[in-house]
């Protein structure tokens, strides 16, 4: 088996981690080693796994080890990755046993994602790198999704969508059917997304509004 580990040791590094027991349940391929955190101090022992310690550590991880970044800020993802230097370092695909795609042929996809349980994509589907797509997430036909997107569990993607890069969308959001999402946007919990979304929008509501992004001194 390969070696993997987490790059977020919080409460979605330790899903992952069961995410990792459950791949292996179902076929065994990965070696979990513990975690990577920048916030936590090296050899602290925490579940599933130990720290293994930050950015630095892994920029001296001296063989081939995968990677999976569970980190619930598209712009924090980015940096990191930016951050990451080391040639042995890989970042695969972490996909639940269970998820549904229609058409496996016109299905692409890139790296680093994680899709958890229970998710479903229709045909003709194109995803960017370092997604989340957390439980319970449909994706319909034609869609085109960028990179560093957040899915929050039950978020709802109609049918020929087009999503840029960086966007959070929170748990039960829903974006409706052509409609484009442009880029480092948040859309909040239960929002509905009924036209198109330009760059840098706060969304909520049903229908959703832009709110008043915070003044910065």
């Amino acid at each position: 088996m390969k070696d993997i580990a987490i790059y977020g040791a919080g409460g979605f590094g330790r899903e992952v981690a069961c995410l990792i027991k459950l791949i292996n349940k179902n076929k065994p391929q990965w070696n979990f080693i513990g975690y990577f955190d920048d916030g936590i101090e090296k050899e602290t022992e925490l579940d599933y796994g130990s720290v293994l310690g930050n950015i630095e550590d892994v920029n001296n991880w001296p063989i081939k080890l995968a990677i999976i970044v569970s980190i619930g800020k598209p712009l924090v993802v980015r940096h990191l990755i930016s951050k990451c230097l080391n040639e042995n370092i890989y970042f695969p695909n972490l996909i639940s046993p269970d998820m549904v795609s229609l058409d496996t042929n016109n299905f692409v996809i890139g790296r680093g994602n994680i899709i958890c349980s229970n998710c479903f994509f229709s045909t003709n589907v194109q995803i960017g790198d370092f997604n989340v797509f957390n439980t319970f997430v449909p994706i319909g036909h034609d869609v085109k999704i960028g990179s560093y997107n957040q899915f929050m569990s039950m978020t709802n993607i109609s049918g020929a969508v087009l999503i840029g890069n960086e966007n959070f969308f929170g748990v039960k959001s829903t974006v409706l059917q052509g409609v484009r999402i442009g880029n480092r946007n948040t859309i909040g919990t239960t929002s509905l997304i009924t036209r198109k979304v330009k760059d840098d929008q706060v969304l909520f509501g049903c229908p959703a509004k832009s709110l008043p992004l915070p003044h910065k001194e």
